[in-house]
């Protein structure tokens, strides 16, 4: 993916997110920080739709809206697959057709320091669905 359309997704997402925001009604919620630099991210289940709160960079939340927009619908075990295709991504620089416009962020991978700021929100949404199973609510597919 070229920078330039890197950079536009990213600051597209991070500027203008269309699943930012603490929803009124939701089923789960599930929480990460880093510590280090003090990103936070919050995301919120409400069936198979999911919302965000991202405090932090720009990667952080294009990463929380990217990763909002590629698992809005899915099941928990589609989740897993995406998640763990991410991961790949954000550490190998692999694109992968499956991840979208979550190939955005593939070159995190020539700034290891900047990877947790990319992978803080699916360690928030796995809490989520963590949570959502534990109470039997949806999301656990």
């Amino acid at each position: 993916m070229s920078e330039a359309l890197y950079q536009s997704i990213v600051l597209e997402s991070s500027r203008n997110p269309r699943h930012a925001g603490r929803p009124d009604v939701f089923n789960a919620e599930g929480q990460s920080e880093n510590r280090m630099c003090g990103d936070k991210v919050s995301v919120f289940l409400n069936g198979a739709d999911l919302r965000h709160e991202a405090q932090g960079c720009a990667i952080l939340a294009a990463s929380a809206e990217l990763m909002c927009e590629a698992a809005t619908g899915k099941t928990a075990g589609e989740i897993a697959i995406l998640s763990d295709k991410f991961e790949h991504l954000v550490t190998t620089g692999q694109e992968t057709p499956e991840l979208g416009e979550l190939n955005a962020l593939a070159s995190i991978a020539q700034y290891p320091s900047r990877l947790r700021c990319a992978t803080l929100p699916w360690d928030a949404l796995r809490d989520a669905i963590a949570r959502a199973g534990s109470a039997g609510g949806p999301a656990n597919g």
